[in-house]
């Protein structure tokens, strides 16, 4: 599958293996989660109430625009996480859940 980003050059950093919504894609050493996600994929995730694509805005961790989790559900902000072997990114929110304030 091509991505809405093409690589402008060939990586320097050796491959690694990246699941994205349990899919791999292909990822190298020194890019951000960011950058190997829209490699492979048009979106990075869809906006949490309207569904709409969503594919970063700022760039630079600012903007709130690209948070992904970790299939454990740690939240990331795609743009400022650096990939790494055996990293499994979800692009869907997980289910919510608060702290019981009783």
């Amino acid at each position: 599958m091509n991505g809405r980003l093409v690589r402008a050059v060939v990586p320097e950093g050796p491959p690694l293996r990246v699941l994205v919504d349990g899919a791999e894609v292909t990822a190298y050493a020194g890019e951000s989660v960011l950058v190997a996600v829209l490699a492979a994929h048009n979106a990075l995730r869809r906006h949490e109430f309207s569904g709409e694509a969503r594919a970063g805005f700022c760039l630079m961790g600012a903007c709130q625009d690209c948070w992904v989790w970790t299939a454990d559900g740690e939240r990331l902000r795609a743009c400022t996480t650096m990939v790494r072997a055996g990293l499994h990114i979800v692009t869907d929110q997980p289910e919510a859940t608060w702290p019981n304030r009783a």
